[in-house]
């Protein structure tokens, strides 16, 4: 059964692959900056944020992702009305699957300019390096493969675009990233990064003073293989507690939960059972996320604000 294991994995996760270069995560609307450089500085506070993924519970070799943020402002004070502000951060993600490892340091900085009080767009952009490495250990074949039994790494370039545009109580994301196509020698001599594009926006409705409905999406957009999109429902309670459900085509079904202490620490959870034919061999994947901000809460209303500050 092992070995079955072992072979489904490796033919579903060269089918993603081929598809899908970079880690997915179900906790996107929480952490916009993760994704997103344009939120670099985008609120008037420091914000941190942490999360892990573990996919596919029970999978040998299953992907095991997670990254670590930090947002800061610049000229957070207007010298004039509606004049630009500019915010920096950076960010670190690791992502292992399988035998392939990847580590990526960026630094941010993107501009802020609002049209009015309360329509605002934002464009940002990611720089840094991208490691990437292979380790045989644990790999056998029935005749040596002196390809398969190469140990190799690499460093490469990495940079990354974002748009980001928000009025009160909706917004819209665009992301590129990969904008350098780095070849993967020495671990392939054709694979190389490749563009990959995302598009997301979510909606506020307050439904009373102290519930408020946030609806979001995102389309994942790789180079070659379908479209990953991910389709969110989320309920706050007094800017306290957060539920929420979503959906994944063809992969998973999500749930989410979020609870904020001392007004300023928040925790997350997610748990995403897979729909696909994955599910043979693994159902379960969870997330885990921790988040500080020096923000404090505006006392004037308990109607949710996580994205339109």
């Amino acid at each position: 059964m092992r070995y079955i294991r072992i072979l489904f994995f490796v033919l579903a996760s060269c089918s993603v692959g081929y598809a899908q270069q970079l880690p997915q995560y179900s906790q996107w609307s929480w952490h916009q900056f993760a994704l997103n450089p344009a939120h670099a500085g985008i609120k008037k506070c420091i914000d941190i944020h942490s999360l892990y993924r573990m996919q596919w519970v029970g999978f040998e070799g299953a992907p095991r992702s997670g990254f670590f943020t930090v947002s800061v402002p610049l000229n957070s004070k207007r010298r004039a009305y509606l004049s630009g502000r500019h915010g920096m951060g950076f960010r670190f993600e690791t992502d292992r699957i399988g035998n392939f490892h990847l580590q990526r340091f960026n630094l941010a900085y993107a501009g802020h300019f609002n049209f009015d009080k309360t329509n605002r767009l934002s464009l940002g952009i990611y720089g840094g390096v991208v490691q990437m490495g292979y380790d045989p250990l644990g790999i056998h074949t029935a005749e040596p493969d002196p390809i398969v039994q190469n140990e190799g790494s690499f460093f490469g370039a990495d940079a990354s675009f974002g748009a980001w545009y928000n009025a009160t109580n909706f917004y819209a994301g665009l992301i590129l990233q990969n904008l350098f196509p780095t070849p993967w020698s020495p671990i392939g001599e054709n694979a190389r990064f490749r563009l990959h594009m995302s598009l997301n926006g979510g909606y506020r409705m307050p439904l009373n003073d102290r519930v408020t409905f946030l609806p979001n999406m995102i389309i994942r957009i790789p180079p070659k293989g379908p479209a990953s999109v991910d389709i969110q429902t989320h309920l706050d309670y007094n800017n306290f507690l957060n539920f929420g459900l979503g959906y994944r085509n063809t992969d998973a079904f999500m749930a989410f939960f979020q609870i904020k202490f001392n007004e300023q620490f928040a925790i997350g959870y997610s748990f995403d059972y897979t729909l696909s034919d994955i599910q043979i061999a693994a159902q379960n994947t969870h997330e885990f996320s921790l988040r500080f901000t020096t923000c404090k809460p505006d006392r004037t209303s308990n109607s949710a604000c996580p994205l339109f500050e």
